[in-house]
C-alpha cells in the first residue's frame, strides 16, 4: 500500500466518521474510495464495516448528554438493531450484490419523506401527549419493526442507514431531533458492531485489516468532529443536511450500482 493510498483511506474514514455522527451515510465516502483503490466490493464492504465501528463509539460519547435518561427507550430498540445487523451481515455473504439494489433507494426515499414530515408528526404527538391521550399502540411496534429493517439494511451495506433511522424516529417519536440523533448513533453503532463481529467469525479472510485500521483511526477522530458539529446545528439545518445527504445517496446508488 502506497502512502497516497493510506492517506486517502484514512481521510475517507475521517470524513465518514464525521458525517455518520451528524446524519449517517459515511459509507458513501469510504466504500467508493476503496473501490477506487482496487479492492473487491465484498472485501471493501466488510473491511469498511469493521473500521467504522470506532467512529460510532466516539459519536455515542459525543452525544452522551442528549442520551441521558434514554436507557428505557434504547433497551426496547437495541435488540432489533442487534438482530438486524446479524441478519444483514449474513445476507451480504450469501446473496448477490444485485439483491438489494431495487429496495435500497426506496428505503432511503421513505426515510427522507419521514424526515420532511417529522416536525408535523411530532407536533401532533406532543399535542396528544399534552391532552392526555396515550400514544397509539402501533407506534412502538412500527418503530421496532422499522429499526429491525434498518438494521438488516445497515448490516448488509449501511449507506444512509442513519437517514432511515432518523426518518422512522421523527415520524413515530415526539423527542427533539438532536436527542433522536443520539439514539441513531447508538443504534447504528450496534448494527455496525454486530455486523463486524459476524464478519470476523465467518469471513475473517475477507477482511483487509490494514484498511479496517486506517478507516477506524479516521472514523474515531471523525466521531469527535461530527459530535461537535452536529450538536450545534439548529433542527431545521440538521433536517436539511439529512435530506441532502439522503438524495446524494439515492443518486449514487441508482446511477452507479
Amino acid at each position: 500500500m502506497s502512502v497516497f493510498e493510506a492517506l486517502g483511506i484514512f481521510f475517507a474514514g475521517l470524513a465518514a466518521g464525521t458525517i455518520n455522527t451528524v446524519v449517517g451515510s459515511g459509507t458513501l465516502i469510504t466504500f467508493p474510495t476503496l473501490l477506487f483503490f482496487g479492492y473487491p466490493p465484498v472485501v471493501a464492504n466488510v473491511s469498511n464495516t469493521v473500521g467504522l465501528v470506532a467512529g460510532g463509539v466516539t459519536a455515542v460519547h459525543g452525544y452522551r448528554s442528549e442520551l441521558e435518561g434514554a436507557g428505557r427507550t434504547l433497551r426496547k430498540l437495541a435488540p432489533a438493531s442487534l438482530a438486524g445487523g446479524v441478519i444483514g451481515a449474513v445476507l451480504l455473504l450469501v446473496l448477490p450484490p444485485e439483491a438489494f439494489q431495487a429496495i435500497v433507494p426506496v428505503l432511503i426515499a421513505l426515510g427522507l419523506v419521514l424526515v420532511v414530515l417529522g416536525p408535523r408528526l411530532q407536533a401532533r404527538a406532543v399535542a396528544r401527549h399534552e391532552a392526555g391521550v396515550a400514544p397509539a399502540s402501533w407506534h412502538g411496534v412500527a418503530l421496532t419493526a422499522g429499526v429491525l429493517v434498518a438494521g438488516i439494511y445497515g448490516g448488509y451495506f449501511g449507506a444512509a442507514q442513519g437517514v432511515i433511522l432518523m426518518g422512522l424516529m421523527s415520524a413515530l417519536s415526539s423527542e427533539p431531533i438532536q436527542r433522536l440523533n443520539g439514539f441513531k448513533n447508538v443504534l447504528a453503532t450496534i448494527v455496525n458492531a454486530v455486523a463486524a463481529i459476524t464478519f470476523m467469525l465467518v469471513a475473517w479472510g475477507r477482511i483487509d485489516w490494514l484498511v479496517a485500521l486506517l478507516i477506524g483511526l479516521g472514523a474515531f477522530a471523525g466521531g469527535f468532529v461530527g459530535a461537535k458539529v452536529g450538536r450545534r446545528l439548529p433542527p431545521l439545518v440538521l433536517r436539511g443536511v439529512i435530506i441532502v445527504v439522503g438524495l446524494v445517496g439515492i443518486i449514487k446508488i441508482v446511477w452507479f450500482s
